[in-house]
């Protein structure tokens, strides 16, 4: 085991997505993962039926004596819900873990449409917390909420992207799933300049946690050294994997296969 990740974000009771996606992707990449809870939710592969908040303050708390003790090789940040919660998340991050590689994955709306993070709090996004970012891992609606245009194809994907970065992240992954098309493209910019990562597309309602899932699987290779491009070329490879041999439970959008076998990892 190589590779200790403090995962942030909320609690999706069917298993599929947030912590308990993060936890199982980071295991099985041969990751520590450690966690703060910010939010329960009640859910299935149906959609959201209900949030129960954590108080900011205890969020933080699981955040400090994690990391005074256990300590952490990566953080990766998920759904965050409220303004409060981001100001208490990027606090503790700058005064204990400011050195530590951070993902975050600008958690918005759930699969099955259900807001899940207050829309007074994307400024509070982009002002407190995207600057410290290493990497911000938004899908297309995640991205146009967050540059405030219309993405439709690559080119609006690069200049998303670049607008993205202007908010400081070192670098940002915009997912192209929500896309047209046989080709699913992901773009990766940074300040070195970009690469489009293409695979293709598998048709299936099997998709719930992708996002979760990806940015963990990019954290567990960050904290276990892998630089940026090949932490993040190594976690799609893992994600294809668990979507293809996904269970196929549930109703609506069913949750990968986070524990197929993969070949050994650092």
């Amino acid at each position: 085991m190589k590779g200790r990740v403090l995962i942030v974000a909320g609690s999706d009771s069917g298993g599929g997505a947030g912590i308990q996606a993060d936890i199982k992707a980071v295991s099985a990449l041969n990751g520590y993962a450690a966690t703060a809870i910010t939010a329960l939710t009640a859910q299935n592969t149906t959609g959201v039926y209900g949030i129960y908040p954590v108080d900011p303050a205890f969020v933080a708390q699981q955040m400090r004596v994690v990391l005074e003790d256990i300590g952490a090789d990566a953080i990766k940040v998920g759904m965050l819900a409220s303004a409060a919660v981001i100001e208490a998340v990027a606090g503790e991050y700058e005064e204990r873990a400011i050195n530590i590689p951070l993902v975050v994955d600008p958690v918005m709306i759930a699969k099955g449409g259900h807001a899940l993070l207050e829309s007074e709090a994307e400024l509070t996004l982009k002002k407190r917390l995207l600057p410290l970012a290493d990497l911000v891992t938004p899908n297309v609606p995640e991205a146009e909420a967050l540059a405030d245009i219309e993405i439709r194809d690559l080119a609006d994907m690069r200049r998303a992207a670049q607008l993205i970065r202007t908010f400081g992240p070192k670098a940002v992954l915009l997912k192209g799933g929500h896309m047209e098309g046989e080709l699913v493209q992901d773009l990766l910019v940074t300040e070195d300049g970009e690469e489009v990562f293409e695979s293709p597309r598998v048709h299936t309602p099997h998709t719930h946690g992708t996002g979760c899932t990806l940015a963990s699987a990019i954290a567990t290779g960050l904290a276990q050294g892998l630089g940026g491009r090949d932490a993040v070329a190594r976690a799609r490879a893992y994600l294809m994997q668990a979507i293809l041999t996904a269970p196929g439970i549930g109703h609506g959008h069913g949750p990968l296969n986070h524990l197929h076998t993969v070949r050994p990892f650092p």
